[in-house]
């Protein structure tokens, strides 16, 4: 599972997404946007505290994969290797 961790007015943030959206389209999977701000305004400060310095953040199966950037190379490896 692919999560996209992101926060509204981030260039950084649309970027990686529409990054990961042409991997996840090359392997046939979708994924996950969460905005940090919106999630801890809804009770759920967890993800923004953990990760909000470091937007955006792929996490991998929950697992914090890359952050900053889509790192596409490793990325396309794993999944690669989880459907191999």
């Amino acid at each position: 599972m692919l999560t996209l961790l992101t926060r509204e007015g981030c260039s950084l943030c649309a970027t990686a997404h529409d990054e990961l959206a042409a991997i996840c389209a090359d392997f046939g999977l979708e994924f996950d946007e969460v905005d940090v701000d919106r999630a801890a305004s809804e009770g759920e400060p967890d993800l923004r505290v953990e990760y909000g310095d470091r937007l955006p953040v792929v996490l991998l199966d929950g697992e914090e994969h890359s952050y900053w950037e889509v790192d596409g190379t490793r990325l396309r490896a794993d999944l690669a290797a989880r459907q191999g």
